[in-house]
């Protein structure tokens, strides 16, 4: 897709997924943040922490109530930023997913964010290796060893739009994972609507591989100057660096970057090409969403101009590009890239000065995994909230990723993805079950024998293509409500030894090709 250009805010509504980069642990190291400054919108998580933590501007809250999973751990290490000097690890091999679930407005795009610091917790040498998801998203690997050697956290960024009333943040075992999966510090933070605004996030998400503010040196950029709370990480190579004069206003760029971000940049003298290596790691083939700013760095004047192409790889990005003191960003939403990145800038004969660039954004374009049905999504999260002592797992997309769906729970193949099986017997299961389960009208078995569950069975008349219903051994009390009858691919009902009431309805008692055992209750 061609490159644009946009210096205006264009509302519309988008949605995106990842990122990865890293950070010095010590607390020396954080940039300072004015008390006074209001906190950004959004949710900052401190894992394993039992109480708030407050850093500069930002207060994290402790994770209970976001997970339910887990265990905590502090770090004994000195000098550890706070969010650092506590973790939360998943020991149990069982589970085929560890979730963290956050309230979300549906359609909105947030900037997800999770760090690691291993620390040596679990008295290893060196971190595991696990997987991270978002929603029903596969989103990443997990591989902080080489960072954790050179004393730095790891962390990732995704852009992703809220599908649902809640968003998962997930980690999950790999065949290769040795010890148990930890997170130090997670943050969804929201997104204004004109941020990322010409990407497809009903189809993609966005994995953070680069955000850098150019000629730059020392601290990473964030909060407050970012409102945001993006990390904008210095950039410098060989060319001359410049400061800009003027400062931006944020609000004239869709994705509203921060003036301090523009504040300086790379040029070269005029008639001069200039070239940039950025980012200064290989990318894997894929598809990518770039953009990058441009300003000036003299004093605004009607008289005063500085135009030049710009190229990516040998591709024209735009031509004749006026980079203006008010700055100015072009984009590509979809763009191919591997190996070595190279922006070529090639000034215009008539430029007075050379070519410039203040900053930049890369980001790499996920496929979201699918989508399983909202019904089937509620109803299962409404089972999860009626049932105690549930699998560790059973938080997040019930479904997807299909490696990680829940325990006991089979789905179906292609999109939107339908629940076809329940199977928790055994499981020391109580609770009850509730009526929105037979909202669940694709699934064809449900095998619950074995456990200690209670209350009246649900009316699941609706549940057309069940063939077998497996409830013996439990609590159950109640009647058995005559609209079963109307389930005509019913095979096998086991409603034996429960405490159940009343009569028989004939329409069952008669059902031919029915396997019905109901002794041990106290029918009629």
């Amino acid at each position: 897709m061609p490159s644009r250009i946009a210096s205006f805010p264009f509302f519309l509504a988008f949605v995106a997924v990842t990122a990865a980069t890293l950070f010095p642990s010590s607390s020396s190291q954080q940039p300072p943040a004015a008390a006074a400054v209001p906190q950004p919108r959004g949710f900052y998580i401190s894992c394993g922490s039992d109480k708030d933590v407050q850093v500069g501007s930002i207060k994290w809250a402790k994770d209970e109530g976001f997970t339910v999973v887990g265990n905590a751990s502090a770090i004994n290490k000195p000098n550890l930023l706070p969010v650092l000097a506590t973790l939360r690890y998943f020991p149990d091999a069982t589970a085929r997913k560890y979730c963290y679930q956050l309230p979300v407005v549906k359609g909105t795009r947030y900037l997800v964010r999770t760090t690691y610091f291993y620390g040596g917790f679990d008295g290893g040498k060196e971190p595991p290796v696990f997987d991270q998801i978002v929603d029903g998203t596969l989103w990443s690997a997990v591989n902080t060893t080489d960072n954790y050697r050179r004393g730095m956290s790891t962390y990732f960024e995704m852009v992703a739009q809220g599908q649902g009333r809640t968003m998962s943040v997930c980690l999950a075992r790999r065949p290769d994972t040795k010890s148990s999966p930890f997170i130090s510090a997670l943050e969804v933070i929201d997104l204004a609507d004109s941020m990322y605004n010409t990407t497809d996030f009903g189809r993609f998400a966005m994995s953070t591989v680069a955000r850098s503010r150019f000629g730059s040196k020392g601290e990473i950029v964030s909060y407050p100057d970012d409102p945001y709370n993006r990390y904008w990480a210095p950039f410098a190579d060989a060319n001359p660096m410049v400061e800009s004069h003027s400062s931006i206003s944020p609000d004239d760029f869709w994705n509203q970057p921060p003036a301090k971000a523009l504040k300086a940049g790379v040029t070269t003298s005029r008639g001069k090409k200039l070239t940039v290596q950025w980012p200064t790691t290989e990318l894997p083939a894929a598809i990518y969403y770039v953009v990058l700013y441009f300003q000036d760095s003299r004093t605004a004047s009607p008289f005063s101009w500085r135009v030049f192409d710009v190229a990516v790889n040998g591709k024209d990005f735009f031509r004749g590009l006026n980079a203006s003191a008010a700055g100015v960003m072009v984009y590509s939403s979809m763009m191919q890239l591997s190996g070595k990145t190279e922006i070529l800038l090639t000034p215009n004969e008539t430029s007075p000065v050379g070519p410039l660039i203040n900053a930049g954004e890369i980001y790499q374009i996920v496929p979201l995994g699918g989508r399983t049905a909202t019904r089937d999504v509620v109803a299962m999260e409404d089972l999860a909230a009626s049932l105690k002592n549930l699998p560790p797992d059973w938080a997040g997309d019930p479904c997807l990723p299909q490696q990680h769906s829940w325990t006991g729970v089979e789905c179906s193949q292609g999109s939107p993805m339908r629940v076809l099986s329940l199977d928790l017997k055994n499981h020391g299961l109580s609770g009850s079950l509730p009526d929105s389960i037979a909202n669940l009208t694709g699934v064809k078995t449900i095998y619950l024998s074995g456990n200690n569950l209670s209350g009246p069975i649900p009316d699941l008349s609706s549940m057309h293509t069940l063939t077998a219903v497996r409830l013996d051994s439990n609590q159950f009390s109640g009647t058995i409500t005559p609209s079963m009858e109307k389930l005509v691919n019913l095979k096998e009902l086991y409603l034996n030894y429960n405490n159940l009431t009343g009569k028989i309805p004939d329409g069952l008692k008669n059902k031919a090709g029915l396997d019905l055992r109901t002794v041990g209750n106290k029918f009629e």
